[in-house]
């Protein structure tokens, strides 16, 4: 969970192990304040999320790779469809901070909504709001990246195929 989240967030395994590890540190030092198992998760949860908006904003100043310019991965996963799984991947990446944060709660960690306002200190309507604002842009990107789903590219909508 702490790996996948700080992952998926910051798009870096070397960077992503290393914050696992000092949040695993940070939690063996804490572990005596800890009450049950459900309170140690959602504490992970809490510590990973805030290192690695930590990490991203140190790293703010480093030029960004262009979505159209990243490089294909040299090895596909073992997955149903990994060119789409690397697609959605980037452009999850591409959502500024806050909102990329609650994609990968709900959709990585499949967490509830209430779940993921209690985590992140913010009311429950202010969490669906953002997360609704947050897949429709998603889903304009994707539209722009993949074309319309079930019509080729360079038809417009509407146009009857030959």
């Amino acid at each position: 969970m702490v790996y996948s989240i700080a992952y998926h967030f910051l798009n870096d395994s070397a960077v992503a192990e290393e914050l696992a590890q000092e949040v695993f540190l940070q939690l063996y030092r804490h572990l005596p304040r800890l009450e049950s198992p459900r309170h140690v998760t959602n504490w992970l949860r809490r510590v990973t999320c805030h290192r690695a908006i930590d990490l991203a904003r140190k790293r703010a100043g480093v030029r960004e790779l262009e979505l159209e310019s990243a490089p294909e991965p040299a090895v596909a996963p073992a997955e149903p469809d990994p060119l789409l799984d690397e697609k959605l991947r980037r452009l999850v990446a591409s959502l500024p901070e806050k909102q990329r944060l609650l994609v990968i709660l709900r959709y990585q960690e499949e967490m509830e909504l209430a779940e993921i306002a209690e985590l992140l200190g913010m009311r429950l309507p202010t969490v669906r709001t953002q997360l609704f604002r947050t897949l429709a842009l998603l889903r304009k990107k994707a539209a722009r990246l993949l074309g319309s789903i079930g019509s080729p590219r360079g038809r417009r909508h509407g146009e009857e195929v030959d």
